[in-house]
């Protein structure tokens, strides 16, 4: 039985038998509603996910009821069922809050479709609410800031390795946050009480990487005066984060693939095999896929590592995400300076908004907590912001935008965008069936174009 409730609205009793009897069949809990008013009450009174409602009732209409179960609960789901040729009152629920539409008479084989995608993004939803919940939770940090739906999809596949034992693998450019998200998997995981322990690969000389995994006995080389134990034996019963994987030299490889396979293996200059229980989250922002194909890194041991993998786009592919972060950060080390700041004059926003951040959320970070310290008023004005970035930006106008080749491509992919929202007369799910993509796909566009529906 699936965990998901929908309420069938209407005022046809055949109508709404012969629905509700489908998707009880499709292992949905159902409940009927004869009237927008009796729908209401039941959500009121019972909890439901999605509500499937007729647009046309006696008393309260459609548009009526979309509007008013937002008013009453967000997160419900709904969508609307329309007489063949009423597009526009349907495209008008979904001003009002509906997620989509069907055309009357119903087909069954697409509402099917259309359920189970709605079920999708309440599961897409629910889990990266979990996922930002346990890293707050566990850390303080304030959750995990993103509205992107790329970061939204990435701790979705997070959020469900967490609870598993599989190893993970964490790819993105530097500053993108892997470490964050691997602690959050650990902190979500039933290892949460254990140790969380890092070691970063590139940060460590060759000769001192072995050691620092696996420990050493003492006289083992000079300078080791004593017997020493690894991170694998202080991260055992909890997770080993080893960052930067890509970075292990081709020795180190080889005993690092020993371990995941065996979860054994010897300290330097030791012969007692010591057994360890640990949960691998490794990552790295270099190309692993390549280095395999080159010989730079084993076959094996990349397959090892990429039971699940996660991929962290880099900012300036979800720039919806650099206001919120802009302004969490801000809050953030305004309270920690106990400075009163309210927020970016027009120009040093404008000048944010556009930077692309090559250190991606990192950089951006490192940005708003130099631009608060060193604000002279309550604004943070572009004399704050780093000289650097302000001589990055120098020149850039709106005369010179969209001159480089991803910028017509953007401009280009926008325009295409518009005309098939037009051609659709607003509605998503047939603009996307016009530029032949996904639903989401084509929402993911209208949020990062800034595009509404019309």
């Amino acid at each position: 039985m699936l965990d998901y409730t929908i309420l069938v609205v209407d005022d046809e009793p055949t109508q709404v038998e012969a629905l509700a009897g489908f998707l009880k069949k499709l292992g949905y809990r159902v409940h009927r509603a004869s009237s927008a008013e009796a729908a209401l009450e039941t959500v009121r009174t019972e909890p439901v996910d999605l509500v499937l409602t007729d647009m046309r009732m006696p008393g309260m209409d459609g548009v009526s009821l979309v509007r008013e179960i937002k008013r009453l609960s967000p997160e419900i789901d709904v969508i609307v069922m329309t007489a063949f040729g009423s597009v526009e009152s349907a495209v008008d629920a979904m001003k009002n809050g509906a997620l989509d539409y069907l055309s009357k008479p119903i087909d069954l084989d697409q509402l099917e479709v259309v359920v189970e995608k709605a079920r999708e993004r309440r599961q897409l939803i629910s889990e990266n609410r979990w996922l930002r919940e346990q890293l707050a939770d566990g850390y303080g940090f304030g959750g995990i800031v993103s509205v992107s739906p790329a970061m939204d999809e990435a701790l979705s596949v997070a959020a469900r390795a967490a609870v598993s034992k599989a190893t993970v693998l964490i790819l993105g450019e530097s500053g993108t946050g892997k470490e964050l998200v691997a602690r959050a998997i650990h902190q979500a995981s039933p290892r949460k009480g254990g140790p969380f322990v890092v070691v970063n690969c590139a940060a460590l000389p060759e000769s001192l990487l072995e050691s620092e995994l696996f420990g050493h006995e003492k006289g083992a080389f000079t300078g080791a005066d004593r017997m020493r134990k690894g991170r694998f034996e202080l991260a055992n019963g909890g997770t080993l984060f080893i960052d930067e994987v890509g970075d292990l030299p081709p020795t180190t490889q080889v005993k690092l693939l020993r371990v995941l396979q065996e979860g054994a293996f010897e300290r330097v200059g030791g012969s007692e095999t010591i057994h360890v229980d640990v949960r691998i989250v490794a990552a790295t922002n270099r190309d692993l896929d390549a280095m395999v194909r080159d010989g730079s890194f084993r076959e094996d041991l990349y397959y090892r590592l990429n039971v699940v993998r996660v991929w962290l786009p880099p900012l300036r592919e979800r720039r919806e995400d650099i206001p919120p972060l802009l302004d969490h950060f801000l809050h953030r080390y305004a309270q920690e300076n106990n400075k009163q700041i309210e927020g970016f004059s027009k120009e040093a926003l404008d000048l944010l908004l556009k930077y692309d951040y090559p250190g991606n959320v990192r950089e951006l970070q490192n940005i708003v907590e130099q631009a608060v310290v060193l604000a002279r008023d309550r604004l943070i004005t572009t004399r704050d912001l780093p000289a650097t970035l302000r001589s990055r930006m120098a020149g850039k106008s709106e005369e010179t935008e969209g001159k480089t080749f991803a910028e017509k491509v953007a401009a280009f992919e926008k325009k295409l965008i518009l005309e098939a929202l037009k051609e659709a007369g607003g509605v998503q799910t047939r603009a996307a069936e016009l530029l032949g993509m996904t639903e989401r796909n084509l929402r993911y566009k209208l949020k990062k174009y800034g595009i509404k529906a019309t």
